[in-house]
């Protein structure tokens, strides 16, 4: 068996996964099993459809099953199942790194992330250095503003602190978040102070954050546009701190720990627990709902283009059966991540799709379905999915790529090669999408080819500094 996007095995070991998730999600209690999905297959229109508003989810640390669609057994998350059944699930998804300031370098720039120097720090941490996305390198939201889209970002930056660095200074028209990592729930502090922008202005909120910039988005649908739109939704859940909705007493404890100097209070390692972290999924659920019946309320939702996705793999209270590791880490479990993609004008509902595919390609396949391309001096590192998923066109045929500064891992049809503290592996993930079989003894040439094509992608690379 051979379905169009030409997977083969692996499509048939999705498949088997698939099933085995609607097994674990009814075992869970819940309703959203995905037992009607069809391999995706593209419906050409007959007309090319008009530019579409475009809206960009990012979860933070949302580990690969987390969602009810991917086979949580514990969380619901009914908004993001219906999505999921509405457009097309990706089980083959990948973030750009394991952490989360270089994926966004890769999201918004469409390029690999050590094109830059700000994409090799894991992550950007140090608010005082010049490091960041310059201004004058062209983004996703840079390149629709000049094509006459209204853009808005609202939630985490993470790509550079002020005063060089901005979503402001990169193209995006407005601006209400953090530009750090992370930040408390409630009183918005970061390892360096209260840090929450409205354009480039401090301002103060003490509302829980996850519903406060699903509020935003949802406002910004709703006004009256007379221009396509793009809005970054860029989410801190479920980042450390673990704070669900109410955990007003933990915000407040950690928040005086943080004033007092205390390393690390914010990370918040002598707190959390699975109940925790379900009730901050299903409240991330719960916004994205609140930003989707806005969609819906205005009449929008035909044609906009939905992508929801996470910036890395999950952390320590995540799901990622039946991956192994974590964020951080190149295993699957670091860097594979729930994928959905809606777009009704263009796209048919209840599909499923086992094509890899990596962060930069949604910034080429976004810019392509906008009508746009980029600057010939800024090469994208995407492919556009647009003639995969408009015009049944084979997908891109290419090499997925990673580095961290300790490890490094290449994607190639089945096949993934992985250096790390271990050594050098060699897994076919058709066979073995947990990482446990190391066969590169098996396969000595296969093992060199994908290390020679490694060496090479990263010789077009920046070094990490010493």
């Amino acid at each position: 068996m051979v379905e169009q996007d030409g997977i083969g095995r692996r499509a048939a070991l999705a498949a088997g996964l698939t099933a085995g998730v609607a097994g674990a999600v009814l075992a869970g209690g819940t309703a959203e099993a995905k037992t009607n999905e069809r391999p995706f297959r593209a419906d050409p229109p007959q007309r090319r459809p008009a530019r579409p508003n475009v809206l960009v989810i990012l979860g933070d640390d949302l580990g690969w099953a987390d969602l009810g669609s991917y086979g949580s057994p514990n969380i619901r998350t009914p908004h993001l199942d219906a999505l999921a059944r509405q457009g097309v699930r990706f089980t083959d998804a990948y973030s750009a790194a394991a952490v989360c300031s270089p994926t966004r370098f890769a999201l918004y720039t469409g390029r690999y992330p050590g094109r830059l120097r700000g994409g090799l720090e894991e992550p950007i941490a140090r608010p005082h250095e010049q490091i960041g996305i310059p201004p004058s390198h062209p983004t996703l939201a840079s390149l629709l503003k000049d094509a006459g889209y209204a853009t808005a970002m609202f939630g985490k930056w993470h790509c550079g602190f002020l005063p060089w660095f901005s979503p402001i200074k990169s193209g995006w028209e407005e601006f209400f978040g953090n530009l750090s990592g992370a930040v408390d729930y409630y009183s918005k502090i970061s390892s360096t102070g209260v840090d929450l922008y409205e354009g480039e202005v401090p301002v103060e909120s003490l509302d829980y954050y996850t519903d406060t910039i699903a509020d935003r988005a949802a406002g910004f649908v709703r006004r009256r546009h007379t221009k396509p739109w793009l809005l970054n939704l860029n989410f801190t859940t479920p980042h450390w701190p673990w704070e669900a909705p109410g955990d007003r007493e933990t915000s407040a404890e950690i928040t005086r720990r943080v004033k007092a100097g205390e390393p690390n209070a914010l990370s918040h390692r002598d707190g959390g627990s699975l109940e925790i972290y379900r009730k901050m999924v299903e409240s991330l659920d719960a916004a994205v709902g609140k930003v989707l019946q806005a969609l819906r309320a205005t009449g929008q939702e035909k044609n906009t283009l939905v992508l929801f996705s996470s910036d890395n793999g999950g952390e320590r209270f995540s799901y990622n059966w039946p991956l192994s590791g974590q964020k951080a880490g190149l295993n699957e479990g670091g860097i594979r991540v729930p994928n959905i993609l809606r777009w009704p004008a263009a796209i048919r509902p209840g599909q499923v799709s086992h094509v890899p595919v990596i962060t930069q390609d949604w910034t080429a396949t976004i810019l392509e379905a906008a009508g746009i391309r980029p600057a010939d001096e800024y090469p994208l590192d995407g492919h556009s999915l647009v003639p995969y998923l408009l015009k049944g066109a084979r997908p891109p045929q290419r090499d997925l790529f990673w580095r961290t500064r300790s490890a490094r891992a290449l994607r190639r049809g089945d096949w993934k090669y992985l250096r790390s503290s271990s050594g050098e592996a060699l897994y076919n993930l058709a066979e073995d999408v947990r990482e446990q079989a190391n066969v590169a003894q098996h396969h000595a040439d296969l093992l060199k080819d994908l290390r020679t094509r490694w060496e090479e992608i990263d010789q077009g690379l920046l070094p990490y500094p010493s």
